[in-house]
């Protein structure tokens, strides 16, 4: 298994990768959450399939599928000022202290 280290510089060439395509390619620049969102559906259907299957290759790379959509949410997100991936991750963090107040 990886890192800390190793699965936060994944993460951030997840995030370069995007800033990338958002700014060079013709698709991705036109995407909005509208467009995107039966696409989203559909990649959260696949993981579901790879789940039942229990084929966890597959569930790994339908959860990249899944990772990707929220982090071009959270890019559409930060062009508008209104959220970016830091504001996604620590909302759910929130989240997840408050439902655990055990922990």
């Amino acid at each position: 298994m990886n890192t800390r280290a190793s699965q936060l510089q994944a993460f951030d060439r997840l995030l370069t990768i995007m800033d990338e395509l958002r700014e060079q390619c013709p698709w991705d620049k036109k995407q909005t959450m509208e467009t995107l969102r039966h696409l989203t559906i559909e990649e959260v259907y696949e993981l579901g399939d790879a789940i039942l299957e229990n084929n966890l290759n597959e569930v790994k790379k339908e959860l990249g599928d899944v990772l990707l959509h929220i982090v071009f949410y959270s890019k559409i997100g930060s062009e508008t000022q209104s959220f970016d991936i830091a504001d996604v991750c620590n909302s759910i963090c929130d989240k997840l202290i408050e439902r655990h107040p055990h922990i």
